[in-house]
């Protein structure tokens, strides 16, 4: 009898810590699933949004004959259309959204600065430095006076690599003054302005000595426009900004550990330096590939990871599939509705991107987020 007793009152006992621990569980649960749920409406809204970007134009086609396309029914009227101009090029808008994306937001882990992105930075800037040089002076690609191919890359790699060496002399100088000086990022952003300025400024510098064509044909290529990478562009693009989306999510941990303090992620086993030397030039790499390709595009991978921040918060397993899907959605959103607004005109896609990120830039600056 008595060790019934005890046996009961083990089990109530059991049963009440259960209880609390489930109830201690349940508001984590409610956190993951609302981050969960963020992810899959991005999902859903980048699906309907690029059948939505496919289907309108000039030759509009119903969303059921998109769906038949894309699945290669080659009877559809539109077939040829889509399949070699709009399709590439909402895709192109995508990969681009997120290679911008997924390099500002590991940008702003590795130097703590939440107003670190490839464009503020500078990268940008120094990577179509590197890219107009190769194409007006060593002659890596064939230009026009105007259209969205005033610069066709003959040499991609050549160009891509040309761009490459601008933006890792950038990343190099931004290392060196948080490394060695400690800055903060007020004094990041200056660097990053500097610098932009100055690749801005050695751009000027080749275009003064081009001719009227080649002139033409940098101006039209730094706008910054998705409508011009064909599907070969498209595929090296994917193939890059893949890769090193996998490798910032492989080390997604590293990032959370430097967001708390380099001593604290020393402390837990992490090699700061190398994490933040790699992730730099991972960065430049993609931000190499989008400039070379499509021109400079603005603002994408500062707004992207901070409005994904503001739902999913700062975990980066979360933080970062979110600003990917973010940046997929407001680059493909933004060339959209360039398309449309000035019909039957194309605006390029970094003119609008430049118009709704530097407001909230702005924003950012006052309120010392």
């Amino acid at each position: 009898m008595v060790l019934g007793f005890l046996k009961s009152r083990m089990g109530l006992d059991k049963k009440s810590h259960h209880d609390e621990n489930d109830g201690l569980n349940e508001p984590y649960r409610k956190y993951i699933v609302g981050k969960l749920l963020f992810l899959t409406v991005c999902t859903i809204l980048l699906i309907l949004l690029f059948l939505y970007s496919i289907s309108r134009g000039p030759s509009t086609v119903s969303l059921i004959d998109a769906v038949h396309i894309l699945f290669g029914n080659s009877t559809v009227n539109a077939y040829n259309i889509l399949w070699n101009i709009r399709i590439p090029r909402a895709l192109t808008a995508i990969v681009a959204g997120v290679g911008l994306s997924v390099a500002g937001v590991a940008l702003q882990s590795i130097l703590r600065n939440p107003l670190g992105s490839p464009y503020t930075l500078g990268i940008s800037n120094a990577a179509a430095f590197g890219a107009a040089f190769s194409v007006i002076v060593i002659g890596t690609g064939s230009m026009h006076s105007s259209g969205t191919d005033a610069v066709v890359v003959n040499q991609i790699y050549v160009t891509t690599f040309a761009a490459f060496i601008g933006a890792m002399i950038a990343t190099f100088i931004l290392l060196l003054i948080a490394k060695y000086k400690s800055a903060t990022p007020e004094v990041m952003i200056l660097v990053g302005v500097a610098l932009g300025s100055l690749f801005t400024a050695g751009t000027m510098f080749l275009q003064y000595f081009a001719d009227d064509v080649q002139l033409a044909a940098v101006v039209f290529w730094t706008f910054g426009d998705v409508g011009r990478a064909s599907w070969n562009d498209l595929i090296i693009m994917a193939s890059v900004v893949t890769i090193a989306t996998i490798y910032f999510i492989l080390n997604r941990w590293n990032y959370n550990a430097i967001d708390a303090g380099d001593e604290i992620a020393k402390g837990l086993g992490v090699n700061v330096d190398r994490v933040r030397l790699t992730g730099m030039m991972v960065a430049s790499v993609v931000t190499s590939f989008v400039v070379a390709l499509i021109g400079i595009i603005g603002f994408v991978g500062l707004v992207c990871p901070h409005i994904a921040r503001r739902f999913v918060g700062d975990e980066q397993r979360y933080l970062i599939p979110a600003s990917c899907l973010v940046g997929g959605l407001l680059l493909l959103g933004a060339d959209t509705a360039a398309r449309f607004m000035l019909e039957p005109h194309v605006l390029p896609v970094a003119i609008l991107t430049a118009f709704m990120g530097a407001p909230l830039f702005i924003y950012l600056l006052i309120k010392r987020y």
